[in-house]
C-alpha cells in the first residue's frame, strides 16, 4: 500500500556558484536566483503542504552539460536523505556513453542516478533525437534501466514523439510538460503535441515549469488550468508527477505558491488520482524505495 502521506517533489535543481558557474543565470531576469542554491534551502522554502502532505522526496536533476556535476549530485544524494534520484548527464553522442554511465553508477551515490536528461530546448536541429548517434547512446540509457528526461520547447514535440516511436521500450518523462507558451496564451500546437506524445504508454509528464512559462508577476490559477486540464485529459493522473522546478520557480512566486495552486488543481481529483500525481508516478518511474523513506524528517 503507498504511504498516503509522502509529497514527492519530482524536479528540483541545485547549484553552488563558488564551485560551478552557471552562465545560464546571467541572462537579464535572473537576477533572484543569482546565488547559490543548496537542499537546506529547499527545506527552508518549502513548508507549505499539498492536499496535507509535506514534502519528504526529491528528485535533483541536472542543470549543465556536465559529468562532474552529475558526480557531484550523486555525491549530494548519497548524504541527504531527501533526496531519493539524480537525474544526470552524460554525453549522449560520444561512442563510450555506456562506459560513462557505468562509472558513474559505480561511484558514490550511483545507485541513486535514475535517469539522464540533455537540454534539448537549446538544440537548434530539429532532429536531434534522432541523430544516430543520439539513439545509440539513448538505447545504452534503456539498456541499463535508466530512463530518459525529455527538455523541450513546444515547437520540438515532432522530434520527441519520434523518439518515442523509435524507442517504445525506453521509459520517458516530459519535462514541464513541454513548456506550453502559457504568456501568449496560444496553446493549440502545444495541445496538439502533448496529445500525440501521450499515446505512447512508456511516456509520463511532470507537471513542473508552468509558472515561469506564463507571466511571472501576472499569473493566476486561470492561466494554469487549461494546460492542466489537457494534461489530465491526455496522460491520466497515474502519468502525472507534481515537480516544484525550484528555484527557477522563485521567478515566478516559489515553491510554496505552486504547491498551493497544484493542490486546488487537484481538489477535483480522487484519492487515488491525487496519491498518483503528488507521489507514486514519480515513486514508479524514478524507482524511489518507500523503505528508505521510512525515518526521514519531513520539510517544516
Amino acid at each position: 500500500m503507498p504511504d498516503t502521506q509522502v509529497l514527492v517533489d519530482a524536479h528540483h535543481h541545485v547549484w553552488a556558484l563558488d564551485l560551478r558557474p552557471q552562465p545560464w543565470l546571467d541572462e537579464p531576469g535572473h537576477e533572484p536566483i543569482r546565488r547559490t542554491f543548496g537542499t537546506d534551502d529547499l527545506r527552508t522554502a518549502a513548508t507549505a503542504t499539498v492536499a496535507g502532505r509535506r514534502l519528504e522526496c526529491t528528485v535533483l536533476v541536472q542543470c549543465l552539460p556536465s559529468v562532474d556535476e552529475t558526480r557531484e549530485f550523486l555525491a549530494l544524494a548519497d548524504g541527504d536523505p531527501l533526496i531519493g534520484a539524480v537525474v544526470g548527464w552524460a554525453d549522449l553522442t560520444s561512442p563510450s556513453i555506456g562506459d560513462a554511465l557505468d562509472a558513474l553508477r559505480a561511484g558514490p551515490g550511483g545507485t541513486r542516478l535514475r535517469a539522464v536528461r540533455h537540454l534539448v530546448q537549446g538544440e537548434s536541429d530539429p532532429d536531434w533525437l534522432q541523430q544516430p548517434s543520439v539513439e545509440r547512446g539513448l538505447r545504452e540509457v534503456g539498456e541499463r534501466g535508466l530512463g530518459y528526461d525529455l527538455l523541450i520547447r513546444s515547437h520540438q514535440f515532432p522530434q520527441a514523439i519520434r523518439l518515442a516511436e523509435r524507442l517504445p521500450e525506453l521509459a520517458l518523462v516530459l519535462d514541464h510538460a513541454g513548456k506550453p507558451p502559457i504568456a501568449r496564451q496560444d496553446l493549440d500546437d502545444w495541445e496538439r503535441g502533448v496529445r500525440r506524445l501521450a499515446t505512447h504508454p512508456q511516456v509520463r509528464c511532470k507537471v513542473s515549469g508552468l509558472v515561469t512559462e506564463a507571466d511571472h508577476e501576472k499569473w493566476t490559477i486561470d492561466d494554469i488550468r487549461p494546460v492542466w486540464e489537457v494534461l489530465l485529459a491526455a496522460f491520466g493522473p497515474d502519468r502525472l508527477m507534481f515537480g516544484s522546478d525550484w528555484p527557477v520557480c522563485v521567478l515566478a512566486g516559489g515553491w510554496n505558491r505552486w504547491a498551493a495552486t497544484v493542490g486546488e488543481l487537484l481538489a477535483g481529483c480522487s484519492a487515488a488520482e491525487t496519491e498518483a500525481v503528488l507521489a507514486g508516478t514519480a515513486t514508479t518511474f524514478y524507482r524511489l524505495d518507500a523503505a528508505e523513506r521510512k525515518g526521514r524528517t519531513p520539510c517544516s
